[in-house]
C-alpha cells in the first residue's frame, strides 16, 4: 500500500508545484512521471535491501531462475527507471516514454510473483496483500505508466 501512496501523494504535489509555475511537472503526465519516480524508488530500497528482500524473494514463481537475482535485477530496473522518468522532453523526448512503457511491462512480468504472495508463500517477511487488492493496486501502477508514456 506505501508504494500507491507515495505515487498519489507525490503526484499530486509535484501537479501543484507546476500550476504554482515550477518548470518540468505543468502537466499531468510529467507529475504522474515524478510520482512513478518516487515509487519505483521505494520499491527498489526493499529489493535492493539485503534485510528486506528475503520475503520478495520468497514469492519468486518456482522454476524461475536464482530469485536472489531477479530480485536485485528488478530492483536494479527500478532504479535505472525512476531515473528515466524524470529525463526533461526538452533533453531527449523519447526517455521519459519509452522508460515508461518498460516499466509497465516490468510489473507485468512481475505480477505472478505477487499472485504467488496472495495465496500464501509461507515467510514473515513476504508480502501478503489480497490478490484482488493487489491486482487493482497493479492496475494503478500500469494505468499511470500509460499516461506517462502517452505524455
Amino acid at each position: 500500500m506505501a508504494p500507491l501512496v507515495v505515487l498519489v501523494a507525490v503526484s499530486l504535489v509535484a501537479r501543484a508545484a507546476g500550476a504554482l509555475g515550477v518548470p518540468g511537472v505543468g502537466s499531468w503526465a510529467s507529475a504522474i512521471a515524478v510520482g512513478l519516480s518516487a515509487m519505483f524508488l521505494l520499491t527498489a530500497s526493499v529489493r535492493l535491501n539485503p534485510r528486506r528482500r528475503a520475503g520478495l524473494v520468497a514469492i519468486v514463481p518456482p522454476g524461475m531462475p536464482a530469485p536472489g537475482a531477479l530480485v536485485a535485477l528488478t530492483g536494479a530496473f527500478e532504479v535505472a527507471g525512476a531515473v528515466g522518468l524524470l529525463v526533461p522532453p526538452s533533453l531527449a523526448g523519447w526517455v521519459r516514454p519509452v522508460t515508461a512503457v518498460c516499466l509497465g511491462v516490468l510489473l507485468l512480468a512481475m505480477f505472478p510473483a505477487n499472485v504467488r504472495a496472495a495465496r500464501g508463500v509461507r515467510h514473515p517477511d513476504a508480502p501478503s496483500t489480497p490478490l484482488v487488492r493487489r491486482a487493482a493496486i497493479q492496475t494503478v501502477f500500469v494505468l499511470a505508466c500509460v499516461v506517462v508514456a502517452a505524455g
